[in-house]
């Protein structure tokens, strides 16, 4: 299993993944609301949007706008299930776990803490 540095290292590479970046405006809203409400609604997308075996509209179902979590998503390849599986591994049509929800909330953070600086 990979650190969350070696696959935000690794995105780096991707000609799609490093094109995201958050915005002044996003950057605002992280400042105005704080890194642990973002984590909350970090938790709460993934949940909603990832952890079902077989999501609704699995591929789509994570807007590239709208929210700084949403680029997140995007950036580190967390947006659907067959993107966890290509660059991750995770099983697909298997629910996910609350420790392999965790991990993806974790790496999301992280990508955002990069940005902020």
């Amino acid at each position: 299993m990979q650190t969350i540095e070696q696959a935000l290292d690794k995105l780096e590479h991707s000609k799609f993944r490093s094109s995201f970046y958050l915005t002044k405006k996003e950057k605002a809203y992280l400042e105005e609301k704080g890194i642990e409400t973002i984590r909350s609604h970090a938790r709460d997308f993934v949940k909603i949007k990832l952890s079902a075996a077989d999501p609704k509209n699995d591929g789509k179902q994570t807007p590239m706008h709208g929210h700084p979590v949403f680029k997140a998503m995007h950036a580190t390849a967390c947006c659907c299930r067959g993107c966890l599986n290509k660059w991750y591994r995770v099983p697909l049509h298997k629910e996910l776990s609350e420790d392999q929800q965790e991990r993806i909330v974790n790496l999301l953070i992280a990508w955002i803490e990069r940005q902020k600086l």
